[in-house]
């Protein structure tokens, strides 16, 4: 595997006069996200799923919902090093950016989703985040709520429609809505050499000359192009363990895809993340530990490419990085149908 890995690294930054990549890495974001066969994007599909996502009812409390962690009002995040979820507990990680995850390789951090509604059924039942007892009782709350068939049967058809699986499916094409194109990244590739500024075109080529493309390559920075669709593209975290920035970042004490397998291989694998719009997601890393972008691009030099960037260098990545913030579509908050009142009796 490491002889794989080392090989195909070298092969990622061989870069052309031009500055591209040989292999033709630079890619624009595509305008609209794939949809599995069994679940086409439809309008009545998204405007069901973006109700679900904001409504609360979906926790035990009433009070966590989907946009509670992942905020698309900004950066689709939350901004807490981890999230919070009911009765003021606090997760173990940071909350992934829910933009642009149509693209991710894998759901969650340790890839344990291997599609958006499949990730959708794995928050309400969590005994921190949304704590319901299952997917039934989840369900069995929407269920109560007369104003959702409607948009159930709309969305699905007539019938015995208000399901589980119906309301994640509805989540996920809501959430293949929220993608982010035409970054000024996007619009250099395709040709406006004007689109990024001097140091942002310096930084791009820094970013491929020093190692970054090994894992952050695809449209959407995260090696989801070069994998199967729901399979994960995963890589250690640290690749070079032994630095300072293992104890002062924590780096150790989550062994990542090796809590859901118990593989003694899997160990620190985390999916490798999208690095679009990270001026909006601070902070960074799986526990949220690096404040800042400088220090987020500082300690990945040394545990993933064994590399002590220089201040300009890191300077030069960060500017492309911020190439890469997007165009976000508009969003307007959904009208929920009201609560029943024996539904407030319930825990």
């Amino acid at each position: 595997m490491k002889k794989c890995f080392v090989s195909w690294l070298f092969g990622m930054v061989a870069l052309t006069s031009a500055g591209f990549a040989a292999d033709g890495q630079w890619q624009a974001l595509p305008e609209t996200a794939p949809a599995p066969a069994d679940n086409p994007t439809t309008e009545a599909k998204v405007t069901l799923g973006k109700m679900l996502y904001f409504d609360t009812r979906f926790s035990s409390t009433g009070t966590i919902s989907c946009f509670s962690c992942h905020n698309v009002m900004e950066g689709g995040d939350d901004h807490r090093p981890t999230s919070i979820g009911v009765h003021g507990q606090v997760g173990g990680r940071n909350a992934p950016t829910v933009w642009n995850a149509a693209f991710n390789s894998a759901q969650f951090w340790d890839g344990r989703a291997a599609s958006l509604e499949e990730q959708a059924k794995g928050p309400p039942t969590n005994p921190i985040e949304m704590g319901m007892k299952d997917l039934d009782a989840t369900i069995s709350r929407i269920q109560k709520i007369p104003g959702y068939q409607p948009y159930f049967e709309a969305a699905f058809g007539k019938g015995d429609v208000v399901t589980m699986d119906n309301a994640a499916k509805a989540i996920a094409a809501y959430e293949r809505t929220l993608i982010t194109p035409n970054s000024p990244y996007d619009r250099y590739v395709r040709g406006d050499k004007t689109a990024m500024t001097e140091q942002q075109v310096r930084g791009l080529e820094t970013f491929a000359k020093v190692g970054c493309t090994a894992c952050h390559s695809g449209p959407a920075f995260n090696g989801s192009a070069n994998m199967p669709a729901g399979q994960g593209f995963f890589m250690k975290f640290p690749t070079f363990p032994g630095s300072k920035y293992d104890a002062q970042y924590k780096l150790m004490e989550d062994t990542g895809r090796h809590v859901v397998t118990q593989k003694d291989t899997d160990k620190y694998l985390w999916r490798v993340q999208t690095l679009r719009n990270l001026t909006y997601t601070a902070p960074y890393f799986h526990n949220g530990s690096a404040k800042s972008l400088d220090e987020a691009v500082r300690v990945m030099g040394k545990t993933q490419l064994n590399k002590d960037l220089s201040d300009s260098e890191i300077k030069d990545i960060v500017a492309f990085l911020g190439a890469l913030d997007g165009e976000f579509p508009q969003q307007i908050m959904p009208r929920l149908p009201p609560t029943p009142g024996d539904l407030l009796t319930e825990n």
